[in-house]
């Protein structure tokens, strides 16, 4: 004898929730999850230390009397230390696109090939080239996001600080992790730390070669920055009053010149016996200073991350190149 059994009114049978991410999406988030926190983490905490260092900022420089009060009439003190907070907070994030390469890029392949992982996936359903594509678009993603909400933060900050940010922008921190610079310069590492992971095939080996290629690649960045724009030049009296707006900007270099303008180094006539009558019989008159105005900036800083993008991308297509003719 059979009987049926029917679900009662009262009765529901279990269901599983349905998840929000599936297939690849699923797998990233799930095998990345630390680097996804980590990197959630840093963005959350960053700008709120951000916005909480500002608010402090401006706190202080209201009770002191700023706007009303010319900022070189403030206490020095005060100042200085707005701009060493600046600097020490813009250092550390110029530190970020290295952690990103290291941490983020170089384990990403690596990781995989030498637990097996990569086989494993790519002999499933999903394609090889599919699976690759997954992983870069993760970690790039992962790793602008976190650059560019950051560099966002910092730069409300930086111009909060008004005139108290000091003059040098060019070789300070502010150029590396402001506008588009810091997502390119993170793009940049990461791409480099996951075809170092993918060539050397082993993590420690990749996150070491990352960060030595990338700390290297960005000190010689940093020297050849000059060369994004021509600088102004200014010409004054040799021996007259310094141009007030000398020292608002980064000079990077002075001569002393001929009133046709023809230039002679700074140091010229300097050791001579009679330094006036050497430069009377050069001609020299004038004063001549080489710098760069800040509404310079942005333009210098988007053909720095064209460079560092064009890299970025040179890279991805090495390591496409090389997955389409062997396997990983």
């Amino acid at each position: 004898m059979s009987t049926l059994t029917q679900t009662g009114p009262g009765r529901r049978t279990a269901t599983v929730p349905a998840r929000r991410l599936r297939g690849l999406a699923w797998l990233m988030a799930r095998q990345h999850r630390t680097a996804l926190i980590a990197c959630a983490a840093a963005v959350v905490l960053g700008t709120a230390w951000i916005a909480y260092q500002r608010g402090a900022m401006l706190d202080s420089l209201h009770a002191a009397g700023w706007p009303g009060k010319n900022g070189a009439d403030l206490d020095g003190s005060l100042t200085n230390r707005i701009a060493n907070d600046l600097n020490s907070a813009g250092a550390s994030l110029a530190f970020l696109p290295t952690l990103l390469g290291v941490f983020l890029g170089a384990p990403l392949i690596s990781a995989d090939l030498e637990n097996g992982t990569a086989r494993l996936a790519t002999t499933q359903s999903v394609s090889r080239t599919r699976w690759l594509a997954w992983k870069l678009g993760f970690a790039l993603a992962l790793a602008a996001v976190t650059a560019g909400v950051l560099g966002l933060a910092y730069a409300w900050w930086w111009r909060a600080a008004g005139p108290f940010t000091g003059r040098d922008w060019l070789t300070g921190p502010v150029f590396e992790v402001t506008g588009p610079t810091g997502v390119a310069t993170a793009l940049f590492t990461t791409s480099l730390g996951i075809l170092a992971g993918a060539l050397l095939r082993r993590t420690v080996a990749s996150m070491a070669c990352t960060f030595v290629v990338s700390g290297l690649a960005l000190i010689a960045a940093e020297e050849f920055r000059t060369l994004l724009a021509t600088p102004r030049r200014l010409t004054y009296p040799f021996g007259g009053v310094r141009p007030a707006l000398l020292d608002q900007v980064p000079v990077v270099d002075e001569w002393i010149a001929t009133a046709s303008g023809k230039l002679y180094g700074w140091g010229t006539c300097v050791h001579d016996s009679a330094p006036e009558s050497c430069r009377a019989s050069l001609g020299i008159v004038n004063s001549v200073a080489d710098y760069y105005g800040k509404d310079q900036m942005a333009g210098m800083q988007w053909g720095a991350a064209a460079v560092f993008t064009a890299l970025a991308g040179a890279l991805i297509g090495l390591l496409l190149w090389r997955a389409r003719r062997r396997a990983l």
